[in-house]
């Protein structure tokens, strides 16, 4: 049974570590993993962020649920904070659905390459990669870890209209990060990230998607999905 079936966290540790001190609210939700389609995520009503911003608190709202969906031949994990994505490699790595030492094509408005306080997880042990996804990992140090531990050889970044023009060979696993569309973003043309994405998802082993609740409104990122992918093809 996974061990995402709804749960808070209450201490100053991963993503509830930010500003916790100053903050009125003291908890984070993490939703439930579900089995489902696109039609399946939607938003949910429980702060999954919080952070202080110019001296306001912000109380970021997330997903119903982390949803797991198959397309054609490949899994989808869709998900609110990014640092559930190692979580989910291991996973798809437990399963033989992709090969150890592939690379991963981080398509985000953020490289999300910082150091975490310590690489100290056993990959191999899915209970021991939950606690490390969630009480050690946050938004910004996810990627180093699977880098350290061998799972990908490489990570290319993609944060720029340049990012966009790399052209990607071999096996990869794709990660998403719905901020890519956000306000920031807008300097290149909406079409071309939406195509450019949709290309790198026909050839990725494995697809993790980020809904980033802090970085980009909700409702719009929901919508923004359901562009990148079509019904027609889903299971």
């Amino acid at each position: 049974m996974d061990k995402y079936v709804g749960f808070y966290i209450e201490d100053p540790i991963g993503n509830n570590e930010f500003s916790y001190e100053d903050r009125e609210n003291k908890n984070v939700y993490v939703p439930k993993l579900i089995k489902g389609t696109l039609e399946d995520v939607a938003l949910g009503d429980k702060i999954v962020f919080n952070e202080i911003d110019e001296g306001n608190e912000i109380k970021a709202k997330g997903l119903k649920n982390m949803v797991e969906y198959k397309i054609d031949d490949k899994t989808v994990y869709v998900f609110d904070n990014h640092n559930h994505a190692f979580y989910f490699w291991m996973k798809s790595l437990k399963q033989q659905h992709f090969t150890k030492g592939c690379k991963v094509v981080h398509v985000d408005q953020h490289k999300d390459m910082r150091e975490p306080i310590n690489y100290d997880v056993n990959i191999n042990d899915m209970d021991d990669v939950f606690r490390y996804t969630n009480k050690v990992l946050n938004v910004g140090n996810f990627i180093k870890p699977a880098l350290k531990h061998k799972v990908f050889s490489e990570a290319i970044i993609i944060d720029s209209s340049y990012g966009f023009d790399m052209k990607v060979e071999g096996e990869y696993v794709l990660d998403i990060d719905l901020d890519i569309f956000s306000k920031d973003m807008d300097y290149i043309p909406y079409e071309f990230r939406l195509n450019k994405i949709k290309e790198l998802i026909k050839g990725a082993k494995v697809i993790t998607i980020a809904s980033s609740p802090y970085f980009i409104e909700q409702d719009y990122a929901i919508k923004v999905l359901k562009e990148l992918f079509n019904y027609d093809i889903i299971e």
